[in-house]
């Protein structure tokens, strides 16, 4: 039988011609960040009830569609039974 090589995926070839919404350049005022890394930090802060939260708490963010859907139906069945 023969031996399987795993491979590493590290992303689509720096060769590829498409441009794709995430290579264009960010604005000048934002930093481009992993939810795993703001997420501790963000947790800690609702849980420790940070005022400084209520300064963003209208700002605008950008997350993807499969985020979004996760977190959509998380809410839906998160609703406290009746």
């Amino acid at each position: 039988m023969a031996m399987r090589k795993l491979r590493v995926y590290t992303g689509p070839d720096a060769e590829q011609k498409s441009c794709s919404l995430m290579q264009t350049a960010l604005p000048a005022n934002t930093v481009q960040v992993t939810l795993g890394d703001i997420l501790p930090l963000l947790a800690d802060a609702v849980a420790s009830q940070r005022t400084w939260l209520t300064d963003f708490a209208a700002d605008d963010m950008t997350i993807s569609t499969d985020l979004f859907d996760v977190l959509q139906a998380y809410r839906h069945f998160r609703r406290p039974s009746a």
